[in-house]
């Protein structure tokens, strides 16, 4: 009997199916976002509501069940340090599921599983650098003007001027 069995079982063995969860789930940290079918980003989505609320909590032993799932101390260590601290001010909804479309082969719904809040990091790198550079400009002397060079088409020329024999 199948009595309080509720997981997917995808259509594999035990240890096939540990090895799919375990590098669906690393790649989704890693990335922030993967392109998998339908059924996978739903049976995975559990996993890393439970990842993410233990890594909310960051003790040694939460950090002891992620290793024991992810088997990598850097992305453990990305996870409780990086990720989490992002959902902090929530308690559920880590992950979006958006389908969009069917797999040319065999026809299966592929859908994009990502994280709700991706990193802000790019943005505020932007305008930081757009910010050093207009000091730079500020700051720096007038350039002078750069003679425009030879084309390309004028050096060949100059070389087979040399060689003629007429």
């Amino acid at each position: 009997m199948r009595h309080r069995k509720k997981s997917e079982r995808f259509s594999r063995s035990r240890a096939q199916r540990k090895a799919l969860i375990r590098s669906l789930l690393r790649s989704l940290f890693i990335y922030e976002k993967i392109v998998t079918t339908q059924s996978k980003a739903k049976g995975i989505r559990g996993w890393v509501d439970k990842l993410i609320e233990w890594a909310k909590k960051d003790t040694l032993h939460h950090r002891r069940l992620a290793y024991k799932i992810l088997c990598d101390h850097k992305l453990v260590k990305r996870l409780f340090e990086e990720i989490a601290p992002r959902f902090k001010d929530i308690s559920g909804g880590y992950t979006r599921i958006v389908n969009i479309g069917y797999r040319e082969g065999d026809g299966a719904l592929l859908s994009l599983l990502e994280l709700t809040r991706i990193k802000e990091e790019k943005k505020e790198k932007k305008k930081k650098e757009e910010k050093g550079k207009e000091a730079v400009k500020e700051i720096s002397p007038p350039q002078e003007t750069v003679q425009p060079q030879k084309s390309f088409f004028q050096g060949i020329k100059k070389l087979f001027k040399g060689k003629t024999s007429s």
